[in-house]
């Protein structure tokens, strides 16, 4: 298939529109409703919305019979499902809890996560340009869990809260690339596995310290279930789609498309909801943009030197 740069954006662009409305979708649900609940029935929508492909791939021959997976690439998938099962419940409390701006601001803390853990665990360096930029980035995300003061004793816990999830985001990739690089599984199919997974291991939670009875109340709650619905299929998307842009496009442009998310999502609070937003939340933003667009920059240059 031939690249085109021009769709490869597009649908980096598509990308960055549906991650900035994520957040205010996860928390359109309805007052009092159970999280977990909630994050059970996102996750059968976004798997329903990826079954039509699933099938499709599988009649074309494109399916990898599991018996051709090794016990390590088994455990890998069945420990990512979990993680991406407990990073999906985290993702609708903190919406909640620490609000959509917030959060939103917050999970830009990917690179910094994904930086660490190659560090520690791959053996990878860093240039000093690149530490210099994640200094940068971490010192904005201190700002931003203390609310704009840089002191210990005002950090907003549900906003540290939020950073966790970037972080089981980095460590669930960090494993998967295995999966990706030992078999002929697609994307679609690594997704859809996860999401089977993620949901059992939700279901599971759910028996132990679950509310009683929320989940079959719910499905008749047509307020929860249209603000499911919307979260799973949007969530779905931006994952179709992201793979589809990296066809036409390297990771670093795709990702610098999406680097402006949490100024679309503080757009949509003030603009479209009425909302409002902090100015820490603001100065936090914008230097966090400039942390990521240099550590993609020096990222760059790094794997260019000679």
């Amino acid at each position: 298939m031939s690249r085109s740069p021009s769709k490869g954006i597009a649908f980096a662009f598509i990308c960055l529109a549906i991650l900035a409305v994520m957040p205010i979708l996860a928390d359109s649900r309805p007052a009092g409703a159970d999280g977990l609940t909630f994050s059970i029935w996102l996750t059968f929508w976004q798997l329903l919305a990826g079954l039509p492909l699933f099938i499709a791939e599988t009649r074309s021959g494109k399916a990898v019979p599991t018996g051709r997976l090794s016990g390590r690439t088994t455990a890998v998938a069945l420990l990512t499902g979990a993680i991406f099962g407990l990073s999906t419940y985290m993702y609708v409390v903190a919406a909640r809890q620490a609000g959509p701006v917030s959060m939103v601001i917050a999970l830009q803390s990917y690179p910094l996560f994904a930086i660490l853990i190659e560090a520690i665990f791959l053996g990878k360096r860093k240039t000093r340009t690149e530490l210099g930029f994640t200094a940068l980035l971490l010192a904005a995300l201190f700002y931003l869990t203390t609310e704009g003061t840089f002191r210990i004793t005002d950090i907003s816990w549900w906003s540290a809260y939020a950073l966790c999830i970037p972080l089981l985001w980095s460590i669930a990739h960090i494993l998967l690339r295995q999966i990706l690089a030992e078999t002929d599984i697609t994307p679609n199919q690594v997704t859809v596995s996860r999401l089977v997974i993620s949901g059992v291991f939700m279901l599971a939670v759910y028996a132990l310290v679950g509310a009683p009875g929320t989940l079959v109340a719910s499905m008749t709650d047509f307020a929860f279930q249209r603000a499911a619905l919307l979260l799973g299929v949007a969530y779905y998307l931006e994952l179709v789609l992201w793979f589809h842009a990296m066809r036409h496009i390297d990771v670093s442009v795709a990702s610098s498309v999406t680097v402006p998310t949490p100024a679309v999502t503080m757009l949509i609070t003030v603009l479209v909801l009425g909302g409002t937003v902090e100015t820490y939340q603001v100065l936090a933003m914008i230097v966090i943009g400039v942390a990521l667009y240099g550590l993609l920059l020096a990222g760059k240059r790094a794997r260019t030197a000679p």
